[in-house]
């Protein structure tokens, strides 16, 4: 009987082990920003990214919903999904890749530079990434965040020229994430 309990408690802890090195989210935020000055303002704001990070390795993948980018003008969002990202062909855009030198067991809850390495698929066209981040714990959680420049030629995104005045020529990124 004393066996039992020993063996039951090791794969308990195991288990427990297993699944501690996976932390995810369903509600991360991502916001974009094309802002030209003297023009209205080109933001909106997704806050159902999900986002997956394995503390083993530092791998790290999230998917964002296209539709799921929200802005304070109606007309503008309908312009975005329909002439711009096409969202009905291109629904989804993804991350994949890994944080440089991860090491779970160096986070604290002062936050860290890190490196994202990763490939980001957006619009049908995949491009290689370094993208700079922050990341800590809190209450046994990670907080992630990143603050990048994406440009809308790169991933075959066509602006008319009677707008492309109207949006900045790098549209800067912003993501947090607090993964459980």
């Amino acid at each position: 009987m004393k066996k039992i309990i020993i063996v039951f408690a090791i794969l308990s802890l195991s288990l427990t082990t297993l699944q501690a090195q996976k932390f995810k989210t369903r509600t991360g935020i991502i916001n974009f920003d094309g802002v030209v000055p003297a023009f209205e303002p080109v933001r909106a704001q997704n806050n159902a990214a999900t986002c997956i990070l394995d503390t083993k390795n530092g791998q790290i993948a999230s998917l964002i919903l296209i539709r799921g980018f929200k802005f304070k003008v109606a007309l503008m969002e309908e312009h975005f999904n329909e002439n711009y990202m096409d969202s009905d062909k291109f629904p989804k855009a993804t991350l994949k890749g890994f944080i440089e030198n991860f090491n779970y067991n160096t986070i604290t809850e002062t936050e860290k530079d890190i490196k994202i390495n990763a490939s980001l698929e957006l619009h049908g066209v995949t491009k290689q990434l370094v993208i700079d981040g922050k990341i800590k714990k809190s209450k046994g959680d990670l907080i992630l965040t990143t603050d990048f420049g994406l440009t809308p030629e790169d991933f075959q995104i066509i602006i008319p020229g009677y707008v492309k005045t109207k949006i900045a020529k790098k549209i800067k990124v912003t993501t947090q994430f607090l993964l459980k």
